[in-house]
């Protein structure tokens, strides 16, 4: 070991369209907030980043703008995003600023050139002495334990806040991928429309992602397991009634009445969410058939007994895992710690460096 290793730290860092996570070496995961940024625009200062600028989303005056420089995982805004790395890098080495960092980027798969070298640039320009980059699947499937380097089909499917990666990973390579720019922000988005076009109701998208936290699912046979796991004979009452399960779950919500403008309250139901987001799921799912069309056959029979692995925060949608399972006939299986699983692969790859 040289003499600045002693001032180097080695650091894993998902750089997430809707959060971001920092991996310290020899520390695990301390950094976990949204990739969020309030900018004051009179004065073109940063506000708040992180957790405090996430609270300011669709609640700031005209002077603060609360935006996410990431768009579909790759950086839309250069300089905001550097700003937000170097607090993130700060908050997670103590601001000690003479430790110098080596950095391993979790990236898309597919980014082009261009975006990767914006991404390296702003890691360098945020203190970095090292950067490496690499795929998101990779990282995932390391981080949920799958054994990549072995001679086997392994399909990991992690979808994020901007996109979905879909790969299938052998001997420690890549072999057939895809890349889709739709995900968790996509369901979001069609949540909000379809509350806008039934109930006349505009909400904001922090309210989505609520409803989608709470609501969301991809299959009603979700309910129905549940009600079959819960609807007991000990669970019948006094009275005769039974408690069972409910099969449609609702949740008050309130937004802008489109037509008068005024405040208004709805109640929705999981039955109605699963309908606003049912094609987005679908074009997931389609994009996984379309991955496996391409896939060796070898490999599609190892991946026929191991299962495809769901990582990141989609993997939460409720009964998504039942939804692939129906229409692949695969098993699926969701990891551990979905929400880490990059991160901690991204960490596992710069304990090695």
């Amino acid at each position: 070991m040289g003499f600045f290793d002693f001032f180097t730290q080695k650091i894993g860092i998902d750089l997430g369209t809707s959060n971001t996570l920092v991996y310290v070496s020899n520390k695990g995961i301390t950094v976990n907030e949204p990739s969020v940024v309030a900018i004051n625009t009179g004065s073109n200062e940063v506000c708040a980043v992180g957790e405090n600028a996430k609270a300011m989303l669709d609640r700031t005056p005209k002077t603060i703008n609360a935006v996410r420089p990431l768009q579909n995982g790759v950086i839309a805004d250069f300089e905001i995003t550097r700003v937000m790395i170097k607090y993130f890098i700060d908050k997670a080495l103590n601001k000690k600023r003479f430790i110098k960092a080596n950095i391993v980027i979790c990236m898309p798969v597919g980014v082009t050139s261009i975006e990767k070298k914006a991404v390296e640039d702003v890691a360098y320009d945020s203190g970095a002495r090292k950067v490496k980059l690499v795929e998101e699947p990779m990282a995932a499937a390391i981080g949920a334990g799958l054994p990549v380097d072995q001679p086997l089909g392994n399909m990991i499917i992690d979808i994020g806040g901007g996109t979905t990666e879909i790969a299938i990973i052998s001997l420690g390579g890549i072999v057939e991928s895809d890349s889709l720019r739709i995900a968790g922000d996509d369901m979001d988005m069609d949540i909000r429309e379809y509350i806008k076009l039934k109930y006349k109701m505009d909400i904001g998208l922090v309210t989505a992602e609520k409803i989608k936290m709470t609501l969301g699912n991809a299959s009603k046979e979700y309910y129905d397991k549940k009600h079959r796991a819960r609807n007991k004979p000990q669970d019948t009452q006094e009275d005769g009634s039974s408690d069972d399960f409910d099969y449609v779950q609702v949740m008050e919500i309130r937004g802008r009445d489109i037509v008068s403008g005024l405040p208004l309250k709805i109640t929705v139901t999981s039955d109605e969410i699963r309908e606003a987001i049912a094609e987005t799921v679908n074009n997931i799912t389609n994009a996984i058939k379309r991955v496996f069309e391409r896939t060796p056959p070898e490999l599609s029979s190892d991946i026929y007994t191991n299962g495809i692995y769901l990582t990141g925060g989609g993997a939460l949608l409720k009964g998504l895992d039942i939804y692939i399972e129906k229409e692949t006939g695969l098993k699926v299986f969701i990891a551990e710690n979905p929400l880490q699983s990059v991160a901690l692969g991204a960490g596992k790859i710069c304990e090695e460096m």
